[in-house]
């Protein structure tokens, strides 16, 4: 049996990568993006905003992929500060990106509410995707 690799991969200053396997991993990303938030002065309703996208991005690695990776970095842009996000995965892909932003949209009976969720929290939001080769869904919150 090999050893289980632990869930943070790498963290510097600026940037947490996490790897994405399970129910618990899922929790850690969601407490890493909040922390990483506060720390950034983000407002704290803007915290919960990120830790909430973390958790359904991170969810949907499980869920559809069974693994992959979340990147947490916090930008500087002109004396805007706020925390990117992007979730990445090798699973099945999404074969109509489209059809899956429609709120209520779900394959696997849930409300539908995940990415389109996402999308409305942030301030950005990203997707691509291919059959067969993954998904990836990067998204910013600026702070006010």
């Amino acid at each position: 049996m090999t050893p289980k690799v632990p869930a943070v991969v790498s963290t510097r200053e600026t940037e947490t990568r996490i790897a994405i396997r399970s129910e618990v991993d899922i929790v850690t990303d969601r407490q890493k993006g909040r922390a990483m938030a506060v720390a950034s002065d983000i407002a704290a309703t803007d915290a919960t905003l990120i830790a909430t996208a973390i958790s359904e991005l991170a969810r949907n690695i499980v869920l559809y992929a069974n693994e992959g990776e979340v990147v947490l970095q916090l930008l500087e842009n002109n004396g805007r500060r706020g925390i990117k996000i992007v979730a990445g995965d090798n699973g099945p892909g999404i074969a109509d990106i489209e059809l899956a932003m429609q709120l209520g949209y779900s394959t696997s009976g849930s409300l539908g509410l995940g990415l389109p969720g996402v999308k409305r929290l942030m301030d950005e939001f990203e997707i691509a995707s291919e059959v067969g080769k993954g998904t990836r869904v990067t998204v910013v919150k600026w702070r006010l």
